[in-house]
């Protein structure tokens, strides 16, 4: 891509030496967000920050701020004209200039971000998304086969490493016609892009995620048959009357590839380790399944995986802080969701929670486009694990590694298989 120094561009570009290795002493005015501290503890964290610096400062990576009141987050994600998306993840590297960016639509801004928004959302549109359903239950009873065969009755399982995570590759792999089985390379890429924020050593240029995707557009692009994906639809797609760029092509397959694994991965997983810790969540989810949906979004308020961020571009006041032009700001929309001003009993999971207007897929014109296609995998992966499983706990706490970065859940998750049904995968979805 045209920005070598950007995010998801070329994850080996040489930059600013990053705050690696040096350890955090305050996390009001050194904070680091690639820290395994801050995985572990975020929650804890957010609420140490509310009520005594609720706009954190750090100088790492140039300087970045983080706001954790819920009212704080949506005014910044609002606001387009004081916050630029050009640098949506916090990086040693500086991002390109607007409003394209490097990632459209993520990190467009106005005017050209609705152009690039619109052009998407048919495809993930609820009637879209629909179809590919009854795909997902049986993927998800295919691995829950699999992964019970493996374990048995009162044996461990990693539910994040066997199942969770294998959900989002293959289905997102096959909406865009990439290959499922580079699973283990699609999460290289999102280790090095969301969990360290460029601070890892240099990358050879052929094994980085644009060297990937060019490859895979220039088959689709030789291909004589149409394959009819996300690839072949945005090869196909005008702007204007225009064909799209290759930067643009490369960076939208980019987004979906990764916010279509990470984010959902990281969701399925923390909503299995909250069911891990509690048995009467699980009795009554199987006891009333009609309430599987709203327990969903509460999972989502809950656990809500996804921080963004946003680069100053006009000096601003917030929370009693000046922000200047350059600076970086994380939106953790995980804090705005347990922000006890917006939500009561903010820190408790209430699986029939009512008023749930939460901000895990974002706030603003970014809002996930994606959401549709992420309820469906979280939904149907939940209710196929209770099914197959309906009584598991944690194996070893102490096992559970929850990721760095900028999209936060589990990593490993070992549970023992305590009770388990007879094999579905050969029913209909």
């Amino acid at each position: 891509m045209a920005d070598a120094g950007s995010d998801m561009a070329d994850e080996g570009a040489t930059g600013p030496p990053g705050p690696s290795g040096c350890p955090v002493t305050d996390w009001s005015t050194d904070f680091d967000h690639t820290d395994p501290q801050y995985a572990a503890r975020a929650p804890e964290i957010w609420d140490e920050l509310r009520s005594s610096c609720p706009v954190a400062r750090s100088e790492r990576f140039g300087g970045v701020w983080l706001p954790t009141r819920h009212a704080d987050v949506a005014s910044i994600a609002h606001d387009t004209d004081h916050f630029s998306s050009r640098g949506v993840i916090v990086s040693v590297f500086e991002p390109g200039p607007g409003p394209v960016g490097y990632a459209p639509p993520i990190t467009s801004d106005p005017p050209f971000h609705e152009t690039a928004r619109r052009l998407l959302l048919p495809a993930f549109s609820p009637k879209a998304i629909r179809p590919l359903e009854p795909t997902t239950t049986a993927l998800c009873r295919e691995l829950l086969d699999d992964l019970v065969e493996r374990a048995g009755e009162g044996g461990v399982a990693d539910a994040a490493i066997e199942y969770a995570q294998e959900i989002p590759v293959r289905v997102i792999a096959h909406m865009l016609g990439v290959p499922a089985s580079d699973g283990d390379r699609f999460r290289t890429f999102i280790h090095r892009i969301m969990e360290t924020g460029g601070q890892n050593d240099a990358v050879d240029p052929a094994d980085t995620l644009s060297a990937y995707l060019l490859d895979i557009i220039e088959q689709h692009r030789g291909s004589v048959t149409p394959r009819g994906d996300l690839i072949d639809f945005l090869l196909d797609a005008r702007i204007d009357g225009e064909a799209l760029d290759e930067d643009h092509i490369v960076g939208t397959v980019a987004l979906l590839l990764i916010a279509g694994i990470d984010t959902t991965w990281s969701a399925i997983g923390a909503a299995l380790w909250h069911l891990a810790h509690h048995p009467e969540h699980r009795a009554r989810l199987l006891a009333e399944p009609d309430l599987l949906l709203m327990a969903i979004e509460e999972f989502l308020r809950a656990y809500a995986p996804v921080t963004m961020a946003r680069k100053v571009a006009r000096e601003i006041e917030l929370g009693g802080r000046t922000l200047e032009p350059g600076d970086w700001v994380l939106l953790p929309f995980p804090a705005a969701n347990r922000d006890p001003r917006a939500f009561d009993a903010a820190d408790e999971v209430i699986l029939d929670r009512a008023k749930n207007r939460h901000a895990a897929f974002g706030l603003g014109i970014h809002r996930c486009l994606g959401s549709n296609l992420a309820r469906m995998e979280l939904t149907v992966a939940v209710r196929e694990w209770l099914l197959r499983v309906p009584d598991f706990e944690l194996a070893d706490p102490s096992a559970v590694r929850w990721s760095a970065g900028q999209v936060r859940g589990p990593r490993t998750l070992p549970v023992r298989l305590r009770t388990i049904t007879g094999p579905s995968s050969e029913e209909a979805a």
